[in-house]
């Protein structure tokens, strides 16, 4: 009895003259938060104590919270985080479209918002974001199978001025979500389509709309043709570029990609048996300034592969394997 009227009565006392005297640093909030259940349902009553400070937080990483749920998020609902920018949500499987629905409404002004690893959100939590958070750049789908159709229309529609879009093994996606996406965000930087199989060259020809980007992960894009990658090779401002497993990849379509990149620093052959020391030494003509990192493991055409006689021809190489 003594104990349960010290929770009750006490701690929400105590908790009351401090509020009155200061507010709490977030050490010593997420402290008394697990500290007890009394004193987490005291601090929730006493909102003066550290709502206040935590208004103006610009950057929030709850990566792998993995006990967050709807129910926590939804505590968000009439409330404004105006300054907040930056919200990753990676690995918290338990939220669903009701959560996305609380956040991105409490948080409309997010340029960057990631909920990597997550199998509940749907083309729902897809509509919610977009209705709610206008100024999106970056964005981080990876791993969310559940998101489909409609989605990619939704995201070509709304977020022009996006620069950074991670959409691997989201296997709903269709080569006509990708083209409306490459059409309508010509502003996109970093795109990084990995584990999706069954694209086809009829998407991968329109990345060559993307003046602007840097970084392309592609591994194991089964159907790229040489065609496909020509066409990815106007992509003039490529310097990371990942064909891991790009099979129907030939020295053709190396060659084209040599002759236009020349800013590479990272490029993986990694498993494409069709390329030989062809397309090595056109890379070495174009980019032995630039190639600190390259994989041609598995490479079987290619007889000049071991370290020394890469050196020979990248003298920038530092890394020599990127997978396994």
């Amino acid at each position: 009895m003594e104990e349960e009227a010290w929770n009750k009565e006490i701690v929400p006392r105590v908790l009351q003259l401090v509020s009155q005297r200061q507010r709490l640093g977030l050490r010593d909030l997420c402290t008394l938060l697990l500290l007890s259940p009394s004193c987490y349902h005291a601090l929730l009553s006493h909102h003066h104590l550290w709502e206040p400070r935590y208004q103006h937080v610009k950057y929030l990483n709850l990566e792998f919270a993995q006990d967050i749920e709807d129910k926590h998020v939804m505590q968000l609902k009439g409330k404004s985080l105006m300054d907040l920018r930056s919200l990753n949500l990676n690995g918290c499987q338990k939220i669903s479209d009701d959560g996305i629905e609380a956040v991105t409404a409490a948080c409309p002004n997010i340029r960057i918002f990631s909920i990597y690893w997550n199998v509940r959100v749907t083309y729902v939590s897809v509509k919610h974001l977009v209705n709610n958070c206008k100024e999106i750049t970056e964005l981080n789908l990876s791993g969310c199978k559940k998101i489909s159709v409609g989605s990619w229309q939704l995201i070509a529609d709304h977020y022009s001025k996006l620069e950074v879009l991670n959409l691997t093994r989201c296997i709903k996606l269709t080569d006509n979500g990708l083209q409306q996406i490459l059409l309508y965000c010509p502003m996109i930087m970093s795109l990084n389509l990995y584990a999706l199989s069954s694209l086809t060259d009829n998407a991968y020809q329109m990345i060559s709309f993307l003046t602007n980007l840097r970084f392309l992960d592609l591994c194991g894009a089964q159907n790229l043709s040489d065609q496909g990658l020509s066409s990815i090779a106007k992509c003039k401002n490529l310097v990371s570029l990942n064909l891991t497993w790009c099979v129907n990849v030939t020295d053709v379509g190396v060659l084209a990609l040599a002759s236009t990149c020349t800013s590479l620093e990272y490029l993986s052959l990694f498993g494409i048996t069709g390329v030989t020391d062809k397309s090595l030494e056109a890379l070495s003509r174009s980019c032995s300034a630039t190639l600190s990192t390259l994989d041609v493991n598995g490479c079987i055409g290619i007889k000049r592969r071991n370290r020394n006689e890469l050196l020979e021809l990248f003298p920038k190489l530092r890394c020599f394997k990127v997978h396994s």
